[in-house]
Parts: structure tokens; C-alpha cells; sequence
């Protein structure tokens, strides 16, 4: 059965370009021109990845993200004109999986959909039984699910895989680079402002859960989730 991919833009050239290029390359491809479309076409076709842009009619790409992840963790990849650092870390945070600016080549685009495919088709596989437990926490990134003090707290997806990734790995220092490669799966343009925010972010969401763990800043080098004596 073939991959679905819905593009979600509002220029109907950029649509036709995409969807003859990618059904060449074995794809299913659906267009909508408007984010309220988008979000209808996504319920309805069902797609295994989203190109969505963000400067769209009646719903913006953030606002669409975001009904997307309320329903669907299915892989986001945001294709935009606009390219400064704050757009890429919103729509990062947001849930997106990737960030490609316009004009983007066929080729590169084409590559990022199938590293990102693999990340996400590869969770698929993950058991009930890997969950990461320490002192009043629990991550489960089958159910994407966070647990502080036994309760359920609201998490976005990247946010949760951060933390997953660092708390699986205890006590190993990562760069940033690194973290963008494991964790987002792909070449982040050496632009590493998004890991600052995400652990920033989960920091809030920690605070004062546990003494026996950190998520630790490794000063000139990186970030570990650190295991205390």
C-alpha cells in the first residue's frame, strides 16, 4: 500500500509541482489550499505525513499543527517561505518533525520525508513495556505519555521524545547537534536554538518532581538527564 502524503498550501502550482513529483516517486498525494481544508483532509484521507506551509487562508500552518497533534501524532514536516530562527523553534515546539524554506530542492525534501518516515515508523514498533520509571516519573513514548508524581501532565510531542532520549541515555552528555540528530532526525542547518527552548521548557515541567534526578546543563557541551546519589 502505498505512503500517503497530504500537502497543505495554498499555492496551487507549488501543489501540482509537488504531487506530480511525489507520485513519481511511488507516493499518494492529496492537496488542500487552505488550513481549514487541511485539517478536514486530514481526518477524512487518513495520511501517514503532513507537508504543511504555514502562511495559509482561514487557518494559519501553526493553528492546523496544532489540531493535527490533537488527534495525530503522524509526522509534520513544515515547508514555508519564511525563514528566521523564531518560526522554525514555533513551529518546532508546536510538534512539527521538520522545517524545509522555500525555494527548497526536490531532492533534499524528498530525503528528509524518508529519514523522518523512518523515525516515526520505527516508534511504531516500540512495546508497552518500554517505559522509562525513576523516582516520581514515567515516560512511555509508545503512549506519548508523561507521569510526575503518578499524574498525567500535558507534554508536546518533541518535548516528550527530548526527554526520553536523555533519560534513556542517564548520565551521558549530548551536544546540541547530537540531540537534533537523534531526537528530530535531520541536519538542523547548525541552528541549535530549538534544544535551548525544549529543555527551558521541560525544566518548568520538572521543577521540583525529584531530588535523586536533574536534567543538567553540561557547561560548553551539552545536556544530560543525570542520575544523583
Amino acid at each position: 500500500m502505498s505512503t500517503k502524503i497530504l500537502v497543505i498550501d495554498d499555492d496551487s502550482n507549488i501543489c501540482e509541482l509537488l504531487r506530480l513529483y511525489f507520485e513519481n516517486e511511488g507516493y499518494e498525494v492529496k492537496c488542500a489550499l487552505d488550513g481549514a481544508e487541511g485539517v478536514s483532509y486530514f481526518k477524512i484521507y487518513e495520511p501517514d505525513l503532513v507537508l504543511l506551509d504555514i502562511m495559509l487562508p482561514q487557518k494559519d500552518g501553526y493553528q492546523v499543527c496544532r489540531e493535527i497533534r490533537e488527534v495525530s501524532q503522524k509526522p509534520v514536516i513544515m515547508v514555508t517561505a519564511k525563514g528566521e530562527v523564531f518560526d522554525k523553534v514555533l513551529g518546532l515546539e508546536l510538534g512539527a518533525d521538520d522545517f524545509v524554506v522555500k525555494p527548497f530542492d526536490m531532492k533534499e525534501l524528498s530525503a528528509r520525508i524518508k529519514a523522518v518516515l523512518r523515525r516515526y515508523n520505527s516508534h511504531d514498533h516500540l512495546l508497552d513495556d518500554e517505559v522509562i520509571k525513576f523516582e516520581n516519573i514515567e515516560i512511555s513514548l509508545q503512549k506519548y505519555e508523561l507521569k510526575l508524581n503518578g499524574k498525567p501532565v500535558d507534554i508536546p510531542p518533541k518535548e516528550l521524545e527530548l526527554l526520553y532520549f536523555l533519560a534513556s541515555n542517564f548520565n551521558r552528555v549530548f551536544t546540541r547537534d547530537q540531540l537534533l540528530d537523534k531526537v528530530w532526525g535531520f541536519d538542523y542547518l547548525g541552528d541549535s536554538r530549538t534544544v535551548d527552548v525544549h529543555v527551558k521548557r521541560l525544566r518548568e515541567k520538572l521543577e521540583g518532581v525529584s531530588d535523586k534526578w536533574t536534567l543538567k546543563t553540561v557547561w560548553g557541551v551539552g545536556y544530560k538527564f543525570e542520575l544523583l546519589q
